[in-house]
């Protein structure tokens, strides 16, 4: 089960530095996300997160995901 709500704001570790964002929508199973198939299920759902600071949309797995106070 999803540990994370869509609308729930996060924050995660990337290449620039740590970035935050709202969850828009969550997968629970396998989907396509830029070219690529990504693996997700109800155990290990994948999120799709809008940047705060610009309008870049990344997909990650729960476990590199931080809720924001």
């Amino acid at each position: 089960m999803a540990r994370f709500d869509v609308g729930d704001s996060v924050s995660w570790n990337s290449e620039a530095g740590r970035v935050s964002g709202k969850i828009i929508k969550i997968h629970d199973s396998d989907f396509e996300y830029k070219g690529h198939r990504r693996r997700a299920s109800p155990d290990e759902p994948q999120y799709e997160i809008k940047s705060d600071k610009t309008d870049h949309i990344a997909a990650h797995k729960e476990s590199a995901l931080s809720k924001n106070g």
